[in-house]
């Protein structure tokens, strides 16, 4: 299977568990935890296949994992290192639970606790600081790295240059980031219970098919004035 048909079966895929996490019983529902550690483990898993693909391809054709064909122009245009960027984990992690937090904060101030991303702990909250701060680091050497890639390519003008090891550079900066992601989300995950963990990972695959879908529509339409110009 080339990578296009697998990224279009993984998004549709994606797409099925969102809903199937948008229907998850509630944590406080009989063998709620367990249903809802089983949904997070599918996901994860889904993840981990993209994570597989992603380095396969870079392994065998690194280029086309930063011409992306298979992404709209809108995805593309938000790419850092042919995917999303990792640290964006943390910033809808703080928006839903500042957004929820406001809404039950009477409820919280009363002692009630309902254990969703409104609810985050401080231990939780230093964790998900200590994580981002290390994201952050590992973000800017793969940067760093991919910057020194593209300089040896800008520089091969009157210097030795080696096409093949500079190639081998992508993939490996191509590999470490389709791991920070991975890791990344993962590691969130782990810092939450299996409530907030399902929010966590809906507003996740939310942000990516609503990108997705506007870049393809942007697109569609994009292409439907060119041939109307063209009549």
């Amino acid at each position: 299977m080339s990578f296009e048909s697998f990224n279009e079966a993984w998004f549709d895929h994606l797409h099925d568990l969102l809903q199937q996490l948008r229907l998850a019983p509630m944590a406080t529902a009989p063998d709620g935890d367990r249903a809802l550690l089983d949904l997070v483990h599918k996901v994860r898993t889904h993840y981990s296949q993209y994570y597989r693909a992603m380095s396969y391809t870079a392994r065998h054709d690194v280029v086309s994992l930063f011409a992306a064909p298979w992404s709209s122009s809108l995805e593309r245009s938000l790419h850092w290192v042919a995917g999303w960027r990792p640290t964006i984990a943390f910033h809808l992690i703080y928006t839903h639970s500042s957004i929820l937090f406001e809404t039950q904060i009477v409820d919280i101030l009363r002692g009630a606790h309902n254990g969703d991303l409104g609810d985050l702990s401080p231990a939780q909250l230093q964790r998900v600081s200590e994580l981002q701060c290390q994201t952050v680091g590992e973000e800017n050497e793969i940067t760093a790295e991919l910057s020194e890639c593209f300089n040896s390519v800008s520089g091969l003008v009157g210097a030795v240059f080696d096409p093949e090891e500079n190639v081998e550079r992508l993939r490996n900066v191509v590999e470490r980031a389709e791991n920070l992601r991975f890791r990344t989300i993962c590691s969130v995950v782990e810092i939450l219970n299996p409530q907030q963990a399902v929010e966590f990972l809906v507003a996740v695959m939310e942000l990516q098919l609503w990108v997705r879908g506007m870049g393809l529509c942007h697109d569609r339409v994009r292409e439907n004035l060119r041939g109307f110009r063209g009549l």
